[in-house]
């Protein structure tokens, strides 16, 4: 007994730095004041340290590959499908096995070998100025190559991931032939060069440089939000409308994360995704990004609500990243730039 005790005190002598905190390292290409909250929520609850790094998507995948089995990264939290699903065919992500992940995001949301899950969704949609746009006018994505809209759209460049991802879809329900066509006339409608992000293209509708866009929802709605009364007023100057409501519905993407396959806190890394798709975490994403919760029951923010109800596009996510290759040479020989 006495030398269980002496044990016991010398334990409590020990340096407090030799004493080590569990902790969990995150590459994130989210911007750190739409993730770092959570994260300290996450701590908050478990006491388990999320140490944050964030970068270009790219630039992180690329980061691990160098670092390979002695990188620190635990989990990659990424935006797009494209980013996860190259992730996967790099060799980074491992399979997780986990029933809260399996019953809390449906299975067109999540990797097919459950390497990558998504975390948030958002609809790549139609907006528009209604001075010079009647609403019944627009119908689908498709309708954006017809010459009625000729120098009157602006849109981000071939280069992002949103549009490579969005032209993917349009791959897998149309084809190579008939995506490359459309491809082609939908640039013939550009009012303008592409550039900038998606609030430029809004910002740009606002002052008269083009009637139609293709935004993500979470832009629109964060300008709304703003704490910038010249974001709210060029905003309020545009209207959503969701595309291919008499077919397939709205096309959809994610928010996403996987567990590193050399990550050093397996452990903790499944925690916190699993906390990641807990019915506040998921709340969360909705009140402060304005994103749709992935997982079934939770209500999106007022804002997303006022938009009205929509028909959502149900393709599995996977064909995304399988088509982006495809998407990105067909956007090049459009001329899309």
């Amino acid at each position: 007994m006495k030398f269980i005790s002496v044990l016991l005190i010398s334990f409590l002598l020990l340096p407090t730095q030799l004493i080590v905190a569990a902790e969990v390292n995150v590459y994130s290409a989210r911007k750190e004041n739409l993730i770092k909250p959570l994260l300290d929520r996450f701590t908050e609850e478990t006491g388990i340290q999320v140490n944050l790094v964030t970068s270009q998507a790219d630039t992180l995948i690329k980061r691990m590959q160098i670092e390979g089995r002695n990188s620190p990264a635990d989990i990659l939290l990424t935006v797009d499908v494209a980013r996860l699903y190259r992730t996967k065919e790099h060799g980074l992500f491992k399979s997780i096995d986990s029933e809260i992940l399996l019953n809390a995001i449906p299975e067109h949301f999540r990797d097919k070998d459950n390497e990558w899950f998504g975390l948030s969704l958002r609809s790549r949609v139609v907006v528009y100025a209604p001075e010079r746009v009647n609403v019944d006018a627009l119908s689908s994505y498709e309708d954006l190559a017809n010459d009625k809209w000729k120098n009157r759209i602006c849109v981000r460049s071939s280069g992002n991931v949103y549009n490579q991802s969005l032209v993917a879809a349009l791959i897998a329900h149309n084809g190579i032939e008939a995506t490359e066509q459309w491809a082609t006339d939908f640039v013939n409608n550009f009012a303008r060069k592409p550039k900038g992000g998606d609030r430029d293209q809004i910002k740009a509708m606002a002052t008269g440089v083009c009637d139609i866009a293709l935004v993500n929802t979470y832009y629109l709605a964060g300008m709304l939000n703003s704490d910038q009364s010249e974001d709210i007023e060029e905003a309020a100057k545009v209207k959503l409308f969701w595309p291919n409501q008499a077919n397939r519905g709205a096309h959809m993407n994610v928010s996403g994360a996987g567990i590193l396959k050399h990550g050093p806190n397996q452990k903790e890394a499944l925690q916190l995704l699993e906390f990641l798709v807990s019915d506040e975490a998921q709340h969360w994403y909705a009140e402060t990004n304005h994103e749709f919760p992935v997982k079934p029951g939770i209500s999106a923010s007022n804002i997303l609500k006022s938009w009205g109800e929509f028909k959502a596009d149900n393709l599995d996510l996977n064909l995304l990243g399988e088509n982006n290759q495809q998407a990105v040479l067909l956007m090049d020989r459009a001329s899309w730039k």
